[in-house]
């Protein structure tokens, strides 16, 4: 079994789905630090091009979302490990995101994303004055 299936995934039931919490049933498996004011998540994705992928982000919320596509249908597999199908990640931070700074980029297989924290979610310094 690939490291990608979430097992019995697709057996589960959902009595309610948020947008938010739904994901699939291939499993990509993904970083999520911080540097400065901006989270930076670095996701395994090999084969896939950037128009594979599409990353929406809303307020605190990054969907990643994409599809591993079958390369040849005519093709007569021994073994069949690697993901196919469409994928899914949510991932809800603690502050708000500045979408407009944000960055991805996809190199050798990983894509990195890089998102500010929103301004107003910062902290600010008041300076006292004296009378």
């Amino acid at each position: 079994m690939s490291m990608y299936i979430k097992p019995y995934a697709r057996f589960r039931r959902y009595p309610v789905q948020r947008w938010d919490s739904v994901e699939s049933d291939i499993h990509i498996p993904l970083d999520v630090s911080v540097e400065d004011d901006s989270y930076v998540i670095e996701m395994i994705v090999p084969g896939l091009d950037p128009e594979d992928v599409e990353i929406e982000i809303v307020e605190r919320t990054i969907i990643i979302q994409g599809e591993f596509k079958e390369a040849d249908e005519s093709v007569r597999y021994l073994r069949k490990e690697r993901p196919r199908g469409e994928f899914r990640r949510v991932i809800r931070l603690p502050k708000p995101l500045d979408m407009e700074r944000s960055e991805a980029n996809l190199q050798k297989g990983i894509l990195r994303l890089r998102v500010p924290v929103a301004e107003e979610a910062l902290p600010k310094t008041i300076k006292i004055k004296a009378k």
